[in-house]
């Protein structure tokens, strides 16, 4: 049997592309602000001529970046993009996890309690409870999503199946499939990081040489090397926001964990013993624990 994405509930579909629509959000805010950030600083640098009566052009260029800086905030905090992307991901990857466990008998879905149905739908209000006191917006409240959907006909489909076909179909579908995703994502992560990288040591590198004319009296006015400045500020900020080199330490961990347990779950796991491995590894794709990598990472 495949048990595909689309095999999952309504529920994770619609959280799921709302976490990819705030996180788009919340991104192009932070892009938005620092390229206006340096546009301001670039009008700032350049000369005083022209002018539109008593008002220099480039002047007045700069005084509408700084706004802008201060109006893309605004409609930030008040559209809470970044809390909302990631408590919309965070509710995703819970109901995704929560599916996968019922449709595999994955702790504390054994093959034991004949009132599984009744469990997930408890564990799964449960937690998605806790995230709505965070301030998570139920698309259920809304009439967005039906309420009757939380168990797809896959999913019962593949619990109904035999051992072996659930251990092969979660190892293929699940396991494989995410250990692959991380991989694709630490080779992003360390092309951005190589990227920005060289780009702030060019900056940095042009700010040192205008900075060293400028000691002698000779080269590009002192006001360029204020905009180089700015333009490297920019670039560490955006390279800190995206976090590229501390999720390349966690998504390799998290890579290395999958495959040990893949190696694992192929050979050693039994029946019995097949309830705690799939929680397990539940545990490893989850966002905190990602997070908690990245934020402990060297």
């Amino acid at each position: 049997m495949t048990f595909r994405h689309e095999d999952l509930p309504a529920l994770f579909h619609h959280t799921d592309r709302a976490a990819v629509s705030r996180q788009r959000e919340s991104a192009q805010a932070t892009r938005v602000q620092l390229l206006l950030l340096v546009l301001a600083a670039a009008a700032a640098a350049l000369p005083s001529e022209p002018h539109l009566g008593p008002v220099r052009l480039f002047g007045a260029l700069s005084v509408l970046a700084y706004a802008g800086v201060l109006a893309v905030g605004v409609r930030a905090t008040r559209r809470r993009a970044r809390p909302q992307w990631q408590l919309n991901r965070s509710a995703a990857e819970f109901i995704k996890s929560l599916a996968w466990r019922y449709a595999v008998h994955g702790a504390p879905f054994g093959s034991g309690p004949e009132d599984a149905e009744q469990t997930y739908r408890t564990r799964l209000e449960a937690g998605l409870a806790e995230l709505a006191k965070m301030g998570w917006e139920d698309p259920r409240a809304a009439g967005l999503v039906p309420r009757d959907g939380e168990i797809t006909g896959a999913m019962r489909k593949l619990r109904g199946l035999g051992y072996q076909v659930r251990r092969e179909t979660y190892v293929r579908d699940r396991l494989i499939e995410q250990r692959n995703w991380y991989r694709r994502r630490t080779e992003v992560s360390r092309r951005a990081t190589s990227l920005w990288s060289w780009s702030i040591v060019l900056l940095t590198g042009l700010g040192l040489l205008f900075a060293l004319f400028g000691a002698f009296g000779t080269g590009p006015a002192a006001r360029l090397t204020g905009l180089v400045s700015a333009a490297a500020t920019a670039g560490i900020a955006w390279n800190e926001v995206r976090r590229h080199h501390p999720l390349i330490e966690a998504h390799t961990l998290v890579e290395q964990n999958l495959a040990a347990m893949m190696v694992v779950m192929q050979t050693t796991i039994t029946e019995q013993q097949w309830p705690s491995a799939v929680y397990e590894t539940e545990r490893y794709v989850s966002p905190q624990h990602t997070d908690w990598l990245a934020r402990h990472s060297s």
